[in-house]
């Protein structure tokens, strides 16, 4: 994309230039939730129509977006901006976590979403935070893993086969 900007629109490239420099001093973090906004509380937090004693915790404000947009959701997120990965020199300090402690206990959450990314970065960091939160009052689930709908099984890989027949339910 640089090279073609750079070699046959060079208007363009100024212009998106342009856009990521107001974007750069206009988008701060939401003071509750972590996630990206303008204002102080991002529109999901400032919503009166919220559950505001579930939370949900994602990794990135994309993440938050993706669970948004199934609309299976309607109650507070926090967002970690990150996964745990000690290789890479992230740990509970870049991911908020204490922040994340500070909402659990200062507001009325009855229940912790972990819906960190099923990598070995997100089971450690759902680990960590049910550990974080263990001997606290609230509820911690984890979002469920297995076979995605209209999946076929000769297609699933082993990881996602045995977890689904580990995490059966009855029905």
């Amino acid at each position: 994309m640089a090279f073609h900007l750079l070699e046959r629109d060079r208007e363009g490239a100024r212009e998106i230039a342009d856009a990521l420099n107001e974007t750069l001093n206009k988008v701060i973090r939401c003071r509750r939730c972590n996630t990206f906004s303008e204002k102080q509380l991002c529109d999901v937090c400032a919503s009166p129509k919220r559950e505001p004693d579930v939370l949900c915790v994602v990794e990135t404000p994309a993440d938050l977006e993706s669970v948004e947009q199934s609309a299976v959701f309607q109650g507070m997120y926090f967002v970690l901006m990150g996964h745990l990965s000690p290789l890479d020199g992230i740990g509970p300090d870049e991911l908020a976590l204490d922040r994340l402690a500070s909402l659990v206990d200062e507001e009325n959450i009855s229940e912790v979403i972990l819906a960190t990314n099923l990598t070995a970065e997100g089971e450690a960091t759902a680990e960590y935070i049910h550990q974080l939160l263990i001997d606290r009052p609230v509820k911690v689930t984890r979002i469920a893993r297995g076979v995605p709908v209209g999946g076929e099984l000769e297609y699933l890989d082993h990881g996602t086969l045995s977890q689904a027949f580990s995490d059966r339910r009855t029905v």
